[in-house]
């Protein structure tokens, strides 16, 4: 009996010892926690909340060719209108690099810097110096509050990537509210 024991303990050991052998005994090395698992709920929170407001913002700009009376704030909207698709871009990779699915929690509501659905009804019925200043309003608004949120992000958010992708829009946010500079005013 003992020896069977014994004969047994040998041929588990000599197994261990080959697959030890196959698959090698080096250390791993440390790669941190998965890529999703770095992500917080500031993170994601303002992931879902960009998104909407980089595509209400994007829709407001794309009026701008047919609308404005000002070529220069026709080519202003064009070139926010690219910037704001790269940034929809790079929050939809965070998206899935988070591993969240766009719920659209905040489709239908009205906060602040988002462009309201009324303001994009507004913009498709006004043209001229009307249109100039509903898209100002609506990009000064936008951007403003995309540069608080951001902030917000910056120090709250826990993944890297997210961090990164807020300094950069932030830092489109506060460029694109100096080249709007005094255009327009407020809607009479």
């Amino acid at each position: 009996m003992q020896l069977r024991r014994h004969l047994l303990i040998l041929r588990t050991a000599g197994a261990l010892l080959a697959a030890l052998a196959v698959t090698g005994c080096t250390a791993r090395p440390v790669t941190g926690p998965p890529r999703a698992e770095a992500f917080n709920a500031t993170d994601t929170a303002w992931i879902l909340l960009m998104i909407p407001m980089a595509e209400r913002a994007h829709r407001l700009t794309g009026l701008a060719p047919s609308r404005t009376a000002d070529p220069a704030l026709a080519d202003l909207a064009a070139r926010t209108g690219e910037r704001l698709e790269e940034e929809r871009e790079g929050l939809r990779a965070l998206l899935d690099l988070a591993g969240v699915p766009d719920t659209r929690p905040h489709e239908g509501h009205r906060m602040p810097g988002m462009v309201g659905l009324d303001t994009l009804a507004r913009a498709k019925g006004a043209t001229g110096g009307e249109f100039d200043r509903i898209l100002v309003d609506g990009l000064r608004a936008h951007f403003a509050q995309s540069r608080t949120l951001c902030a917000s992000e910056r120090l709250s958010g826990g993944a890297e990537e997210a961090k990164e992708l807020a300094a950069v829009i932030g830092g489109n946010a506060a460029e694109a509210l100096d080249r709007l500079g005094p255009r327009a005013g407020p809607a009479p």
